[in-house]
């Protein structure tokens, strides 16, 4: 049976941002051995599959930051305070791409760096999509929507054109649930 073998005996949180927080505590094993634990505090997201009628699936391009670089990922965004992550994927799914989903239905839940972040991203399988017009914020104005077919991904993810952990998280959980659905 799993136990916690440490206690905290001090927590702060040394930093207070936009997107998270991050929090310090200095815990001691059972042994007596102290030791210091820092995580980054996020309140968690949502993450939509978009699967047109064709079959095509919506990723967008967009520039981050930390990379320096344009990245194709799958449509997500951050919880606000309490919401309820379906309604953060609906939106997201709108601002971003300007898709509305017939068809909603959760594939499941990844923890994205669980040795220091408290992040989890629900991720949600979106069709029968009517389009519309989008709402991007404004570091968001340089996005682009591209469409592409399982087997064009499978050779980009090969390919290293795409990379990032919850974009090919939500395709690997789509392609479960068509194979389980025989679609």
């Amino acid at each position: 049976m799993s136990k916690i073998n440490f206690k905290v005996t001090k927590s702060d949180i040394i930093f207070r941002g936009k997107v998270f927080d991050i929090r310090v505590d200095e815990i001691e094993y059972d042994s007596g051995n102290k030791g210091v634990r820092e995580t980054i505090l996020h309140p968690g997201g949502a993450v939509v599959v978009p699967v047109k009628d064709d079959g095509k699936i919506i990723l967008i391009k967009q520039y981050r930051y930390p990379l320096n670089k344009f990245v194709y990922e799958l449509p997500a965004g951050k919880l606000n305070l309490d919401e309820n992550p379906l309604h953060c994927a609906e939106r997201e799914l709108e601002e971003e791409t300007g898709y509305k989903a017939g068809s909603i239905i959760k594939l499941g839940a990844i923890c994205t760096t669980p040795g220091f972040c408290s992040e989890v991203l629900h991720i949600y399988l979106a069709e029968f999509l009517t389009p519309g017009d989008h709402n991007r914020e404004e570091g968001e104005y340089g996005m682009e929507i591209h469409e592409f077919t399982f087997d064009e991904i499978n050779t980009m993810i090969s390919e290293e054109e795409i990379y990032d952990g919850k974009t090919l998280s939500g395709l690997f959980m789509a392609r479960l649930f068509f194979e389980r659905t025989s679609r």
